[in-house]
Parts: C-alpha cells; structure tokens; sequence
C-alpha cells in the first residue's frame, strides 16, 4: 500500500453486516415509514433506531428479531426496562409471535424470541452470548443505573453478531453517549471516536467538545449507522395521524421561607438560601418543601377532577405523601413485586386507574400511556433530563388525540435547576433538528456517504523563507520525500501522541487514525526520510508522553497507561535509529489527576492498589549512526571549547547526579508563613539544596493541609530533581499559546515548551546548524533555533498554526537580526570621517 493509498483508506463508514430483504418478505401490520426502517436495519445488522416517541419503535425491533429467526434460527434476544415487557407481548401478538420472558440462563430454551430485563443482565444472571441477535429498547435507560454500569454494561455483547439500539432519546444532552451506542455495535471503538471527533479540554477530564472542522463528517457518520426519525415525513411519507398535539408546561414556583437559610459547615447562618445548589442540597430541598408541594398538586387535581393524571416523583417521602393525600391513586415502586408493578401500569394505560404515581427511573421509558392520559404533574424538578423527557412523552407522543399539559412545580431555590434543565431541552431539540436535515438530505442509503465524508486529502504546498528559517505548508511525509539526504543537523519534534488528538481536517493529519497501530502505519512513511535528511552521528530528539486509556475503553474498570514512549523506542529502531536514552520531565501529579480524575486522593484511600504514578513527558534521544563507526564521531561533531563547557560541569553531567549540600531541611514551621505560589518554588528550591528527608516532606504537607492551605489544583510541595536527565524545573506556561490566548487565536493542543527546546538546540548542535520540526506547530523549534543562532525548518498541516507560527518566526528573525547599541557603535568607527559628514 502506497501513501496515498493509506490516506484514502482512513474513510469513516460503518460497514454492512446484514442481508437484504423484500418488501414482500415484511409483516403487514407494519405501517407507513417502519418497513423502509425495518429494511434499513436488517441490511446494517447493526444499526441505532433512534426514533421519536410514537413512531412504532417496539414493533420495528419485533420484526428484525422475525426476520433473523427465520433466515437464521436461533435465539432472539430484546432488552427492556422494567414494567415495558407488556408492551412488546401486546404488539406480539398483534403480530402474531410467541415471545418467553426470562430473568436467568437456565430459563434459555431452544430457538425464539426472548425478552428480559437490563436489571438481569447487570447482574450477570444472563449470559447474552447465548442470542444470535440483541436488541437494547430505551438503552438510555442505563444512565440510571449509573456511569460505571453503563461504560460496563456495553462491552457484553462483543460475541453477538446483530445488535441494535432503540430509543428515542440517544443523547439528550451529551453527544458522548452516542459514541457508547457505536462501541456496543461494534461500528467504532469507543476511544477512537472519542479521538476522532471530539477536542478534550486540558484542564478538566470528560469535558468534550465536537471539533467545529469535524461537525459535518460527525453528524453524516452517525447517519452512516444511526436513524434520526422524527416523524414519517422524514422519509417522504404523510405524516397524517403523527402530528404531534400541543404541549403546555405549567411552571409552578413556591416560595420558600428565607429566613431559615440553614448554615454552612462552621456553623454560621444564612440570611436567605443559596438558589445556586448542588445535588446535595437540592435533596434536601425537596425532603424539606414535601408538603408545600404536595398541597400545589392537591390544587391541580382538586381543580380538575376528572381528568387522568399520572403523578411523577423522585423521592420515597413524596410517594408516601402522594399516597396520603390521594388515597385512590395507585402506585409504583422499587420493592414492589414485579408482577403486580406491570400490572398497576397496564391498568392506568388501560384507563382502569385514574391517578398512578411513580418515577420517571421506573416508568419513565417505554410506557405508553397516551390512550387514557394527557396530563402530569412532576412534583418536583432535578438535573436528570433523560428521565424528565422520556417521562412527559409517555403521553405527550404520536396517535395522543388530546393537547397534553405538564404541571412542574419547584421551589424558588430551584430556579438554577430549571433553568439547566430548559438549556438541556433547547440542546436536544437542535439534536433533533440537525440529523433531520441529515436523514432528508440523504435519505436512508448510504450510497454517497463517501463523498459527503470526504475530507481535505490534498494539500498546497506554501513556503515562507527568511534569513534564518524556512517555514512549510505541507504533510511532513511529502515535504521530507523531497528534502535532500544527510542535509538536517538536528530533529527536534512533538510527534503527535498516537490517534489522541486532530489537528486538522486532512486525511493527511497523523492524530486523524482509527488505533494507535493505524498512527504508526503512517509513521512508517515518515520515519525513513527522517533517517536519511539527518546527517551521519547527528541527533533525532522526539518529545511524547504516554497516553492514559480510562476503563470504558479497556473495559478493565480502572485507567491504564498506554507506554506510548516504549512504543516509540521500538518503532524508531525499527527504522534503523539507535536508541541514546531518554530526559524525564517531571509534571504535576495534583494538575494531573484534575485533568484525567485517575490519581484521586479518595480512591488512593479507598484502593491503593488501583494508583500509578503520575506521566511524566519524556525526550527520546536517537542517533544516525555516523559514517566512521570505529571512534563513532559525527560526521560533522558538534563541539564545545572547555571554557564555555567546564570541568566542573562535565563532572556532574557525567556523574548524573548531584550531591546535597549538607543543610538541614525546612521545618513544616518554616514554610507556615509562605503563601502557595511562594511555597511551591521555594520548596523546590530548598529540596534541591538540603539533605531530602521523605518524613520531613509529608509532615511539610501534613501541617499546611490542617491549616487548608495545601492547593487541591497544583502540587505546591513538589521536590526537585537532582538528576541531569529528569528536569523538573520546564515552565509549563512558557509556550507560544500565551501570545495565542492573548491574541484569541487557537491554541496549540500538545505546545512544546521553550525551556525544553532550548537545551535540546545547545546540546546538540553548533553555531549556525540547520534544525528541523516535522510537525513544526507554532514554530516553536524554529523560533527558538533562530534565537539561539541556528537555522530553523519546520513543516505544518495545519493553515491556522502555519499561519501563526510563520509570524512567530518574522518576530524572532526580526529580533535576533536587529542591531544593538554596541553594533552601531562599532558601524560608526568603521566609517571614514569624510563620509560621515
């Protein structure tokens, strides 16, 4: 496989792993746009149905469960919430199936259609290996079973060959959800797609955000394996009988009384309370107004007695109290047997009860309660939108004859509540709206979705060259094709840390790759040219950091270190580089854990077994070997007088090691009148001087932390490192982004310090060397080799970087080149008398 070859095969389409069938091959009690749906599905084998609330989505996965049966035999298997299984046995039979529930593995007979509960195969009561196809109905439903059942819940079904996933809320209001749908269809690896179209922020662990180059390729992805369907009209059908009714929201604010404020933790009282809660506090807000909201409901009710109500609560008390004051209501609940629960619900969609009260974790998906109810009333609010819409469209959905109210009543405490749950609504509605447009543009074949994904593959070579550097717009793969051997005295580079990060929208961008094994692939088009452009015993210094891999993607439970520094060791030597060693740079273990939330403080207590060690960032150092390997000189050495290089200091590198002073460490006393950013050098700096004692340190940050003055943001009493080869003192800030943030420009995702590339340059090359970054970024290493006297040569995909680093690279030129007082000086003694005059 040529370059070109390799970049036309990075195209993201999930593949077809189904089979075709004929119209006249489908049951004909489906209606209108499901057999267009069914078809669709069966054709992927793995597919999302994501449609909305009423669209028949029970009957389109009866009928792929059929279809299989028939052409494959075997065991069908559909996955239901708690309470729904009535659903699917009313449409079975409309249908004319057999369906058997079951709750456990030796309930399993021969071949059929078998439905369970999520609950039963959590619990690993039910070996869903055993099914030639699974069916997820209301999947969203996980999110109440919370985070770590969901990321674990997904991986389960790896063995079976149809899945798919019906709901109709998919990600109400994190598209993060969307990228688990993938992974447990085996359309894309869960981290991969994280990569691939989603920027992570550095500072905080799981907050993404869609790449704005990357929206259209993302929402036709998705398109590729999941179905958006709003109403049949997307698929060019009548939408008569699917007209949605009116929907009214009622907002019913109580007041509170403000002078019992509460107190905070030492004790001081609250004026008025804090409208801005957390969950906590928002619990306890409703424990402490059950009455106050109870009485609001009694109102509506009291003002409309004939009317069915289906009454929504979160809490235990709330239900008592429900039960209280409406005697005649019916209820459901966690405790109660399973049996008489379905039943309760069947009775109120049947119109046998008027008043049911229950909650949306429990009834809140897959019911239909349409037939007999129009109106609810939640008795109170909370942060979980997927429970809040999936609850309102169990009456407000398709074939509902009857406008549908919705009465929400909450506290004025809870407005912050409110207002976050309206953003998610607006959120999940532009969802909607987007894969709309999708769907009617390209209707249900993916013929043509190629083209639509195609992304940039060539690309305009620019130059901008200056007196001391050469910066390039290009693929670094082609850019080094072209550049002559033996001609660049130092690498010096950022490679770009595996798939983890994009930084453009070309198939040529080296993080835009389905695995860390595809990244090398490419690598290995650019690694050979960078061996032959490096001249004989000079140096390849190449900057990466190991990527951390979180538990939803190992499926371990816990994050793990990928040693992505290791990986590269292997793959340059693979290419004929020889491994010299490597410098450590020590980072902040406390900035860390913020970031990625892997080293916490709690579950080091909790577990100490599940903690590592904070990454540090290495510097590989690889060397060509020379021409003349029997002394194994440079052909051309990189030299140093002894007056500029002293004994002294080659004795310490060489020894690689540097002695302690003798003077006692700091007493935890001694820090008590330091303030954190004061504390931080000054500890680094004393630890470096003094004899180290490791009780000494920990007592240091014992007696600052029962004073609250140990940062949780920053690792203030951080030692430093004596050894040459472990730097701990690189200024983490000193990078090219400053002038960017001050400028609103992009940041740089991985910006490679100056204090690194500095001492990289000086010892490793000579006054007036060429030095070249294949992933030039901002240009910092051509920046800082104008500054210290060298040539700089960087190459860059990215338009925006280029266009900023060409920049970067003027002002330096222009500094480094500009004359001082003592040049003008000199000009002026050089000029004849006559001439000045």
């Amino acid at each position: 496989m040529n370059y070109e070859e390799f970049l036309k095969s990075k195209c993201a389409i999930a593949q077809e792993m189904g089979f075709e069938v004929q119209a006249s091959d489908l049951s004909p009690i489906l209606f209108r746009h499901q057999p267009d749906v069914v078809r669709w599905a069966i054709k992927r084998g793995r597919a999302a149905i994501f449609a909305s609330f009423g669209l028949g989505k029970t009957m389109i996965q009866l009928e792929l469960m059929r279809l299989i049966l028939k052409r494959h035999g075997g065991r069908m298997l559909i996955i239901v919430p708690l309470g729904v299984r009535q659903e699917f046995k009313r449409d079975g039979e409309a249908m004319g199936l057999s369906l058997t529930f079951i709750r456990a593995t030796e309930e399993v007979g021969g071949d059929g259609i078998y439905l369970t509960n999520y609950e039963s195969v959590r619990d690993g009561k039910l070996d869903v290996n055993l099914f030639t196809a699974v069916s997820l109905d209301e999947a969203s439903v996980l999110r109440s079973y919370g985070s770590k059942t969901y990321q674990e819940f997904l991986p389960l079904f790896s063995e079976v060959r149809y899945r798919f996933v019906a709901t109709a809320t998919p990600s109400p209001n994190r598209y993060k959800e969307l990228i688990h749908y993938a992974g447990f269809l085996g359309v894309m690896d869960t981290g991969q797609a994280l990569t691939r179209f989603f920027q992570r922020d550095s500072t905080q662990a799981n907050n993404l955000t869609l790449y704005p180059h990357m929206e259209q390729e993302f929402w036709t992805w998705l398109h590729s394996w999941a179905l958006f369907l709003q109403k049949p009209s997307d698929l060019g059908y009548s939408d008569e009988g699917y007209a949605l009714p009116p929907l009214k929201v009622h907002y019913h604010e109580l007041p509170v009384e403000n002078l019992s404020g509460g107190m905070d933790r030492d004790g001081q009282a609250y004026l008025i309370r804090d409208a801005a809660m957390g969950l906590k506090d928002a619990a306890k807000e409703k424990r402490d107004s059950v009455q106050a909201r109870i009485d609001k409901m009694m109102e509506i009710i009291q003002a409309d007695p004939k009317s069915h109500y289906i009454l929504w609560h979160d809490l235990e008390s709330e239900r008592h109290a429900i039960k209280a004051a409406l005697p005649t209501s019916a209820e459901v609940y966690g405790s109660l047997d399973i049996d008489i629960r379905e039943q309760q619900v069947i009775d109120f969609s049947d119109g046998k009860i008027q008043y049911l009260a229950t909650k949306p974790r429990l009834s809140g998906s897959g019911c239909n309660f349409q037939r007999h109810c129009h109106k609810a009333i939640f008795l109170g609010i909370g942060y979980k939108f997927n429970d809040f819409i999936q609850a309102i469209h169990r009456i407000h959905r398709f074939l509902q004859e009857q406008p549908c109210e919705i009465h929400l009543i909450y506290m004025e405490t809870e407005r912050e509540i409110l207002a976050e749950l309206q953003r998610k609504w607006t959120d999940d509605t532009t969802l909607r709206d987007t894969m709309g447009e999708v769907i009617r543009e390209h209707g249900l074949s993916v013929t043509g979705l190629v083209d639509a994904l195609h992304r940039t593959m060539g690309v305009t070579r620019q130059e901008v060259r200056g007196e001391r550097f050469t910066a390039i717009h290009n693929d670094s793969v082609e850019e080094c094709r072209a550049m002559p051997d033996n001609s660049i005295d130092l690498i010096h580079t950022s490679i770009p840390f595996g798939n983890h990060y994009e930084y453009t929208e070309s198939y040529r961008d080296f993080g835009y790759n389905d695995d860390h094994q595809r990244f090398f692939e490419q690598m290995d088009f650019l690694t050979p040219n960078l061996l032959r452009i490096l001249r004989p015993g000079r140096v390849a210094a190449i900057h990466v950091k190991d990527r951390i891999r979180f538990g939803n993607v190992t499926g371990y439970g816990m994050p793990s270190v990928e040693p992505f520094h290791s990986d590269c060791i292997v793959h340059y030597r693979k290419h004929g580089f020889i491994y010299m060693g490597m410098i450590t740079v020590v980072t902040d273990v406390v900035r860390e854990n913020n970031q990625t939330y892997r080293l916490g403080w709690s579950e080091q207590c909790k577990d100490g077994t599940k903690m590592g060690v904070g990454s540090p960032e290495y510097i590989l150092l690889f060397r060509k070997l020379p021409t003349d390997t029997t002394r194994a000189y440079a052909d051309v050495p990189v030299t140093k007088t002894k007056a500029e290089y002293t004994r002294a200091k080659w004795q310490i590198d060489a020894h690689a090691f540097w002695r302690s002073s003798g003077n006692r460490f700091l007493t935890a006393a001694d820090f008590e009148r330091f303030g954190p950013d004061d504390l931080a050098a000054l500890f680094t700096q004393r630890s470096l001087e003094a004899v180290y004692d490791h009780a000494e340190h920990v007592a240091v940050g014992d007696r600052l932390g029962e004073q609250n003055r140990l940062p949780a943001t920053f690792m203030s009493i951080a030692p430093g490192s004596h050894h040459p080869d472990v730097w701990h003192d690189v200024n983490r800030m000193l990078t090219f982004n400053s002038e960017q943030s001050k400028r609103n420009l992009e940041q740089h995702v991985c910006p490679l310090q100056f204090d690194i590339v500095d001492r990289i340059i000086t010892r490793y090359t000579n006054l007036g060397d060429i030095v070249f970054d294949p992933f030039g970024g901002l240009m910092t290493v051509p920046c800082r080799a104008i500054k210290l006297g060298r040539y700089g040569i960087g190459s860059e995909l990215n338009p925006d970087y280029f266009k900023d680093g060409v920049r970067y690279c003027q002002i330096t030129e222009a500094q480094a080149l500009a004359p001082t007082l003592f040049d003008l000086m000199d000009l002026e003694t050089q000029v004849e008398p006559t001439e000045a005059r």
